[in-house]
């Protein structure tokens, strides 16, 4: 295990304790930090078959204290996010959407790329935005098969604090995300890619 890999597993330990430290409802906690877990687990699973490069771990690694400061609060009232720029409803669960493009957009573009998996940049780029508007969607499933499951128990983990296009602006921040980390990254990520032992 490298340097860089026992400080992202410490960050990753001491964020997700701190989020586990009474948080504002166990339940959301739990659906809220599950996906990071499971992150945690597939990338120890697959780690000495596949190295991510540094990006792409670091950007994991933010994704995941998202989602774990998201769960502690619950999304609709993360401090920081209350009346922000005067705004009526707590956003912080747009961010977490733009980061569910952002991240997996960059995931997904390693694991083309080094997979050899399309030809063409304009073909890597399609399928790079379908698969984040797929993560995206298939998530708004799940919220929605938690709350017929759940019934008011999934009111904080669906955090659409009364907003009728909730679902529909979180997959275009998702869609938004996935952009912008296509444009500001892609550069470095190559260089990266190219360097990697």
């Amino acid at each position: 295990m490298t340097r860089y890999s026992v400080v992202w597993v410490s960050v990753f330990t001491v964020v997700l304790v701190w989020s586990g430290i009474n948080p504002k409802d166990l339940f959301t906690w739990v659906l809220e930090v599950a996906p990071a877990v499971i992150a945690l687990v597939l990338l120890a699973a697959t780690y000495h078959r596949f190295r991510f490069t540094p990006l792409v771990y670091l950007l994991i690694l933010i994704h995941c204290i998202i989602l774990m400061v998201g769960g502690h609060y619950t999304y609709a009232e993360v401090p920081f996010f209350e009346d922000l720029f005067g705004m009526t409803r707590n956003n912080y669960d747009k961010l977490g959407h733009l980061a569910q493009g952002f991240v997996p957009a960059m995931v997904a573009r390693e694991l083309l790329i080094r997979r050899n998996i399309v030809n063409g940049r304009w073909w890597l780029v399609l399928f790079i935005l379908s698969f984040c508007l797929g993560f995206s969607a298939f998530y708004e499933l799940i919220e929605w098969w938690v709350a017929e499951f759940t019934e008011a128990g999934a009111e904080a983990f669906l955090g659409t604090q009364g907003y009728a296009w909730d679902t529909q602006s979180d997959m275009a921040f998702a869609l938004l995300g996935a952009i912008i980390a296509l444009l500001t990254l892609s550069r470095l990520h190559d260089q990266q890619i190219e360097t990697r032992p």
